[in-house]
């Protein structure tokens, strides 16, 4: 979320057009380069969501010409499925597919919509899942199988994005159960990515929970159970955790089986975009996480932020 200008203006001092450049070289290296898109890309309108009493609006809407530096920064698909993609209703979905297809950038999320692409001769596709209204449901389990097979079988390879798991203090940490936040079941993440795989998918990325989780290597298909924050100029917290935005690289076989990557560890420093951490204080919280969590050593991450299979 590069910036919104609801309910007040907080956009980049640049009007956003550099927020990105301290990533773009590792962005725009990759085949295809994944991302989040919390809120929506539109030109005024009003939200169909209703700020509190409280005076904290957590209603996102950043001007559709932004979608051009998403571009230039090299992504190439985004996840429109989350509790921000519906701010603005339906008109707000409309505008945000439009800005995104207008540059070139392939997205998924809203109910029934997946994307594809070819990368050297591959077939690519990807499917966004979220507890959220309108959004490919991520709690309807039969459903999700479902649709995860019929596109499994048509393309070599199979993206599941996934925006769910808790929020708050200790959210780094897997529950292995299913979560609530605010009310709203945030799902299982552990069942609903084992799920994914069996059907068969071969890449697992989450978001959701603000902050990095573990890593798991199940039956040689990567899960990354959250990735935190990563680019959000103003409107929400990035102190502490929430400010530590891993870069994922995942290497994959023309069937989707893992074959390595690395984790390049940036934090976000207000009011400058996600800058490369010379800490690596990502890199060395996932390698906590996931060897807590996963102590079978399947996933090997190397403390130079390598990652390979375990023996």
């Amino acid at each position: 979320m590069l910036g919104t200008d609801f309910p007040k203006d907080i956009l980049p001092d640049d009007d956003g057009a550099g927020f990105l450049r301290h990533v773009t070289p590792i962005l725009s290296a990759a085949d295809i380069a994944f991302g989040n898109l919390e809120g929506v890309l539109m030109d005024g309108g009003e939200p169909a969501k209703q700020c509190g009493a409280s005076g904290n609006c957590y209603v996102f809407r950043t001007p559709t010409r932004y979608a051009a530096w998403l571009r230039d920064a090299g992504f190439d698909m985004l996840s429109v499925a989350n509790n921000h993609a519906h701010d603005f209703g339906e008109a707000g979905r409309d505008s945000t597919a439009a800005a995104l297809e207008a540059v070139g950038i392939r997205h998924s999320g809203r109910e029934g919509s997946w994307a594809e692409m070819t990368v050297g001769g591959v077939r690519v596709a990807m499917v966004a899942f979220a507890p959220n209204i309108g959004a490919n449901s991520l709690n309807d389990h039969e459903l999700a199988v479902g649709f995860v097979r019929s596109l499994a079988a048509a393309n070599d390879i199979l993206i599941v994005s996934f925006h769910a798991g808790a929020e708050g203090a200790g959210a780094e940490v897997l529950p292995f159960e299913r979560e609530y936040y605010a009310g709203e079941d945030r799902g299982d993440v552990v069942m609903f990515a084992h799920a994914m795989i069996d059907a068969g998918a071969d890449l697992l990325l989450g978001h959701g929970p603000h902050v990095p989780r573990a890593l798991e290597l199940y039956r040689g298909r990567l899960i990354a159970y959250s990735l935190g924050n990563f680019a959000t100029y103003y409107g929400i917290g990035v102190e502490g955790l929430r400010g530590l935005a891993p870069i994922l690289t995942a290497r994959l076989d023309a069937d989707g089986r893992f074959r390595g990557g690395r984790i390049d560890s940036t934090i976000q420093l207000r009011p400058d975009g996600p800058s490369i951490d010379p800490e690596n204080r990502a890199l060395e919280l996932i390698r906590e996480l996931t060897a807590t969590a996963f102590p079978d050593g399947r996933l090997v991450i190397g403390a130079d932020g390598t990652l390979r299979a375990g023996s």
